[in-house]
């Protein structure tokens, strides 16, 4: 998935979770007790629990217990899990990346009650141990080395292999680069609840081809590093569901129909209970869903609910802050939450295991994300701004789906909030911004949204940036589309002089960035303060981002990428500029990722817009990235080879006529090398005249190596004075 730059440096990700089922590849802000009333954090090397209510603190595990026998120091740690009865803690320690994330280290267990610290996979690899989880009974912890799948005995610390025929392309219990980025894949086994059982995923990409980039810094002779990366056309790398039992190392395959090569399996579970697992499967075209029950005995399956589009459908990891994992089950198992857009809008469902469905979100408007689950009191929260797509608010209703919605967020704070809410629905963690109000936070109880301590209140402490230059505003532009857009003046603004303009996109159905939040209209590039310097900067979301403005917005863009959302793009741009101030010749656009292929298109597709472009890490040509971003977005070759053709910047390119700056990293894994080289061929066909940096061995976020950002940050901002003068006229 082509990731905005601005949304990750500027959006923090808060997750929720609680502390026996917790996302191993990043920190959470806040680690909440299994009974919501306290909370736990990391300090000076020990874990310190404090109670919401009084204050008080209790320390549950001291540093001094987290010396490894022989050494003088204690682990070094941010991610860590007790067991649900506290008497064991696991560490994930020794960290380091695999593609985006840090999943793979060293996992050490204490024993709290018997003070013991001992490392689970001593005589496996150093930091070489993902995903690691104790079983429930407390008696075995599992965890993948080498792709392939381990189980150890807590008490005799024998390690017994459940898959041996792992390797860099037949993967066990983790997934490939493409199941990584495009489904937030990374955990890839599950315990059982009766502790016998591990299912797990097996992905098989033996027969998917290799993209070979080039490491040429390290070494006085090229190093090559392979990436099994399936390219728009290739057909899925198979994948299937297996049952390992502990006892007997016997794995039971799952029985799902359909062919594993026009497949995908994105979501898999315990059905709440030891003799089923529940899986979603997509078909190829990612516009058909279905639910199935597998009998880990016989591995039988039943397909029990089905949903269709005409587009596609989007996964969990959309509506559940990029976590794909976890199935959200009630009623002592009886029936589940499911999110869907069949009904026009991104709405939360009960489905019992019959299929039958009932809705609990009722009216035009889209959910945003989940943030808790109170089935006690017959409650869901959950994010969603029905009255401005720009916005976010947390909202409850009744899970029967009889109730009223309900809004919590205070009206008066308008803007972006965001919570993470305790697992009792009793108290939360808020969070609050706009873009003229500085980000602050407060802890709250819930329901009644009253803080904890009204001294420390966000009410109390709002800090309004009384200077703040940005504006909201709405363009309509043909067929009586509406467009929501920011806009930052310069500093001492005169309408009867011209000011350049630089325009900040990104256009794909990935991120959209015209959001209420402050520090969203930063220039992270810029070096110094655009304002001052007398630009204009805007932002403006097109048809196909994913706004909360209904489904029939978001899936507009489906088969069109590269021209519905530049068409929008272009005719927004064309009606702001009507406005006299601006300077015509002084238009300048970037973007980073799908923005840098939007930047592109707008440069080759319109260019008596756009003069000046700042191209980063595009995808020039889609049939160069991945099938299931693609294919989820533009629908299957051969039938719509055309849309991609028609969609990618370089079939344009030889209409260039501004200033272009084209910036790629040789050793990104996400958008590869040869997109750039393919645009490159294509300028140098035209005689184009262009100015292009690779940045050597640097990935997608172009931020490895000494010196790598304030370059980077040095080259943007000159080039932007030099052909987009800044000042005004």
């Amino acid at each position: 998935m082509n990731r905005n730059p601005l949304r990750i440096l500027f959006v923090i990700v808060f997750i929720i979770g609680n502390l026996t089922a917790f996302s191993q590849f990043r920190p959470k802000q806040v680690y909440w007790t299994e009974d919501g009333n306290s909370t736990l954090i990391v300090r000076d090397g020990s874990i310190i629990k404090t109670d919401i209510k009084s204050g008080e603190l209790t320390t549950l595990v001291d540093r001094k217990q987290l010396i490894p026998a022989g050494e003088t120091h204690p682990l070094q740690f941010n991610i860590y899990s007790f067991s649900s009865d506290y008497k064991q803690l696991l560490i994930f320690t020794n960290t380091a990346k695999v593609w985006r994330y840090h999943t793979r280290g060293d996992y050490w267990i204490l024993d709290v009650a018997a003070n013991k610290l001992f490392q689970l996979g001593k005589s496996l690899p150093s930091q070489s141990l993902m995903f690691a989880k104790i079983s429930p009974d407390g008696k075995n912890a599992a965890y993948v080395s080498g792709h392939n799948l381990y189980v150890e005995n807590l008490a005799t610390h024998k390690i017994k292999a459940l898959t041996v025929d792992g390797t860099r392309k037949f993967i066990n219990g983790t997934f490939d680069w493409v199941y990584e980025e495009e489904f937030g894949c990374r955990d890839g086994f599950r315990w059982s609840p009766d502790s016998k059982k591990i299912a797990f995923w097996q992905v098989d990409g033996r027969k998917t081809r290799d993209y070979y980039m080039l490491n040429t810094t390290d070494s006085v002779y090229s190093i090559v590093i392979p990436v099994e990366y399936p390219k728009v056309g290739q057909p899925p790398s198979p994948v299937r569901i297996g049952v390992a039992n502990i006892a007997d190392d016997n794995i039971k395959w799952m029985k799902v129909p359909g062919d594993p090569q026009e497949h995908y399996i994105p979501r898999m579970e315990w059905a709440d209970n030891s003799s089923q697992v529940v899986l979603q499967q997509l078909n190829r075209k990612q516009n058909e869903s279905k639910l199935f029950f597998c009998d880990v005995n016989t591995g039988a399956a039943n397909n029990f609910y089905t949903e269709d589009d005409t587009a596609f459908i989007d996964i969990k990891s959309r509506w559940n802050d990029d976590d794909p994992t976890g199935w959200d089950w009630l009623n002592n198992g009886k029936d589940f939450l499911w999110v869907t857009e069949k009904d026009g809008w991104r709405h939360i469902y009960i489905v019992n295991r019959q299929g039958k469905e009932t809705l609990v979100t009722k009216g035009d408007y889209d959910i945003d994300n989940i943030k808790c689950i109170d089935e006690k009191n017959g409650f869901v929260y959950f994010m969603a701004s029905p009255d401005n797509a720009t916005q976010l608010y947390l909202y409850r209703t009744k899970l029967d789906g009889s109730g009223k919605l309900q809004l919590l967020s205070p009206s008066s704070e308008t803007g972006t909030h965001d919570y993470n809410i305790s697992p009792s629905a009793k108290f939360a963690v808020h969070w609050f911004s706009n873009y003229q109000t500085y980000p602050s936070s407060e802890w709250i109880s819930l329901p009644d949204g009253k803080p904890l301590d009204p001294q420390r209140s966000i009410a109390n402490n709002l800090k309004v940036d009384e200077q703040s230059n940005v504006k909201y505003f709405k363009v309509i532009i043909e067929d009586s589309i509406t467009l929501d857009g920011w806009m930052a003046y310069p500093e001492n603004f005169d309408s009867t002089k011209k000011y350049p303009v630089v325009f900040y996109v990104y256009g794909e159905p990935a991120s959209s960035t015209v959001g209420d939040r402050f520090g969203a209209q930063n220039n992270f590039l810029y070096q110094g303060d655009m304002s001052k310097d007398g630009y204009f900067q805007i932002s403006v979301d097109n048809r196909g981002t994913p706004s909360l403005r209904g489904a029939a917005w978001r899936k507009a863009i489906y088969g069109q990428i590269g021209r519905l959302n530049i068409h929008d793009q272009a005719m927004a741009a064309k009606k702001i500029l009507e406005k006299p101030w601006f300077d015509k010749e002084r238009v300048a656009v970037w973007g980073w990722s799908g923005g840098g292929s939007s930047t592109l298109n707008l440069m080759f597709q319109y260019p008596e817009i756009y003069k000046t472009g700042i191209a980063i890490a595009a995808v020039t040509n889609l049939l160069y990235y991945d099938n299931i971003y693609e294919e989820r977005y533009m629908g299957l070759i051969p039938e719509n080879k055309e849309n991609y053709i028609l969609g990618s910047a370089i079939h344009y390119a030889k209409n260039l006529q501004g200033n272009l700056l084209f910036i790629h990293g040789t050793g990104d894994d996400n958008v590869q090398y040869d997109n750039a080289e393919a645009l490159l061929n294509e300028l140098i066909k035209y005689n184009k005249q262009f100015q292009f940096m690779p940045y050597p061995n640097r990935t997608h976020s172009i931020s490895e190596g000494e010196g790598t950002r304030i370059h980077l940050s040095t080259l943007y901002t000159d080039y932007l004075k030099k052909y987009c003068p800044p000042g005004a006229k």
